[in-house]
């Protein structure tokens, strides 16, 4: 197993634990957050503030350093543009953890759990990815950097 492989896994496992020792698994307590009229719960709120230590030390770190330590490269989107691509999806987003207090990483680490409503979201989450590139496989292009663009 390569390092860059290992290092992913790593991160990944310090990712979930973080979803897992915050609660952030839990659907209601994100629906708490959301429901600012009602029994609102600030944890969520805390949890974020508390995420942006580290990504604030990864963008110090990424702009210090030519390359990661296990890569040749950082993958970084270039696309900066707002559209409506972004705008779609952000609302779908945004909809779909407002309804169902789930998105993607907190969902996968959910599955630890196997709550038959991760399962599903996963499930659908995972469909909706094939669905995609199903319909949309051919318009898939590779910028000059090597990200994937749609």
């Amino acid at each position: 197993m390569s390092a860059r492989v290992l290092a992913s896994i790593v991160c990944g496992v310090i990712f979930g634990a973080g979803l897992v020792i915050s609660d952030m698994i839990n659907p209601a307590r994100v629906l708490a957050f959301l429901d600012v009229a009602g029994n609102w719960d600030p944890s969520l709120a805390l949890v974020m503030g508390g995420a942006l230590i580290p990504s604030t030390a990864a963008y110090i770190i990424r702009g210090r350093r030519a390359a990661p330590l296990f890569d040749s490269r950082f993958h970084v989107p270039a696309n900066a543009s707002i559209d409506w691509k972004l705008v779609t999806g952000a609302a779908l987003f945004g909809l779909g953890w407002g309804l169902v207090g789930l998105c993607p990483g907190p969902a996968i680490a959910a599955l630890s759990t196997g709550r038959w409503e991760a399962v599903m979201f996963v499930t659908a989450m995972v469909l909706g990815m094939a669905a995609y590139r199903v319909s949309f496989g051919n318009a898939l292009k590779t910028s000059p950097t090597g990200n994937t663009k749609a």
